[in-house]
């Protein structure tokens, strides 16, 4: 059946686009008008026009990723529309027409086809693994349960605000290291490329006998200019391993262990990593979602793997019947306060509450220790700057030194 590209607008006034199958152009406007459209643009279209431009729509959906903060929006005018009583159906529309994102107007679509064939939200959802995590998932499918689905989103919304703060923060943190990093990067290539050799050839032509600093530089610019292809190719060959290595749960595993262990990172995250755990557990078992279920959803959303591996042993414990607190006692990673307010929070029934004090108090935490590594950071760069300045200086002024003792001799 032929295929028609339709511009249409809704009874509420919004603009919609997409495509309708229909035996000619007046059935086309006629089936849009049945839908309650106002038709402004229909067009016939061909099979490979039709391929072409779902292929590119796709293509350009899947390298199209969704930021946290598109999720966060998705997730307030949802919540906000669902509160005041508007029709799930119109919700949806209203949201794939605001989209931005391609990937993200993709999605809303399936969802919306999904909950049309009689699919629950939380369900609809499930299709979208990549876009919403297990915990977005649960705590959606226990609003269903509930009936309590704005509050559910409400503590979601604080959940995915609370993660981008702190990636944020981290990332601000960190930003300043790299550009220094890349910097000094940039003039370690320029001088070991362009303005070392220039000065060795005058001393080879004096006849000095050349330092160690020199020496070094000359055998790295050697290396580089002649075998610049094998340095490329193994600096690719290792970061493609390195990523496809740590993709493997085993490569995840190695990577988050060791930055655990970093003198100044390590315990950032691991405070980081407390204040996740703390504040999804708490509103999961203020969300009325079972305690296996919730310890279940932790072990893949607590962000890193190595706390994750012992996580895993501290939820087979807990099936066992040995409650929370002791199986956490024995694990590595989880912190004394930790423990001891979940005991608490055990014996006093007052586990959420007990959860959301620990979780404003590493949120606390988590901002103090960025400001540390930040302060803690500079410094270090500074000396790593003056080490490699130094040493070309005394690659360049050594030797510089010895021929303005040959040249007072001569004289």
């Amino acid at each position: 059946m032929p295929k028609f590209s339709y511009e249409a607008i809704t009874d509420s006034g919004a603009a919609l686009s997409g495509v309708i199958e229909a035996e000619t152009l007046e059935m086309a406007n006629t089936l849009l008008a049945t839908r309650g459209y106002i038709p402004s643009r229909v067009r016939k279209i061909s099979e490979k026009g039709i391929g072409r431009s779902l292929a590119l729509s796709l293509l350009q959906s899947r390298l199209t990723a969704i930021k946290a903060t598109e999720l966060i929006l998705f997730t307030k005018q949802f919540r906000t529309m669902f509160k005041a009583g508007v029709p799930i159906m119109r919700i949806f529309e209203v949201l794939g027409y605001q989209a931005q994102n391609p990937k993200l107007k993709r999605i809303i679509t399936g969802i919306t086809s999904d909950i049309q064939e009689g699919a629950t939200f939380s369900d609809a959802l499930a299709k979208h693994p990549d876009t919403f995590t297990p915990l977005y998932r649960s705590m959606i499918k226990a609003g269903e349960t509930s009936g309590n689905i704005p509050e559910v989103l409400e503590r979601m919304i604080y959940i995915l605000e609370h993660e981008h703060k702190i990636r944020s923060d981290i990332r601000s943190a960190m930003q300043y290291p790299m550009i220094v990093l890349i910097a000094l990067g940039i003039a370690f290539f320029v001088l070991l490329t362009f303005v070392i050799p220039r000065f060795v050839t005058i001393f080879s032509r004096a006849g000095l006998d050349l330092p160690w600093p020199t020496r070094v530089c000359m055998v790295l610019y050697t290396v580089l200019s002649n075998y610049w292809y094998i340095c490329l190719a193994v600096v690719v060959v290792g970061i493609a391993g390195m990523r496809m290595y740590f993709k493997t749960p085993q490569g995840r595993y190695v990577r988050d262990a060791f930055l655990l262990r970093l003198p100044l990172a390590g315990p950032l995250f691991i405070r980081a990593a407390m204040s996740r755990f703390a504040s999804i557990f708490s509103i999961l078992q203020s969300s009325g979602v079972p305690v296996m279920t919730s310890l279940q959803i932790l072990s893949g959303t607590i962000g890193n793997s190595a706390i994750a591996k012992e996580f895993d042993r501290v939820r087979d414990r807990v099936e066992e019947g040995r409650g929370i607190s002791g199986p956490l006692n024995v694990a590595k990673y989880f912190t004394p306060m930790v423990i001891q307010m979940v005991s608490i929070g055990e014996e006093s029934g007052q586990l959420d509450e007990m959860l959301r004090a620990v979780s404003t108090h590493y949120d606390d935490e988590v901002t103090y220790s960025v400001q540390r590594l930040s302060e803690a950071v500079g410094p270090i760069l500074v000396v790593g700057l003056a080490a490699v300045v130094g040493f070309f200086a005394l690659a360049i002024f050594l030797p510089m030194w010895d021929l303005t003792q040959v040249a007072r001799k001569g004289f």
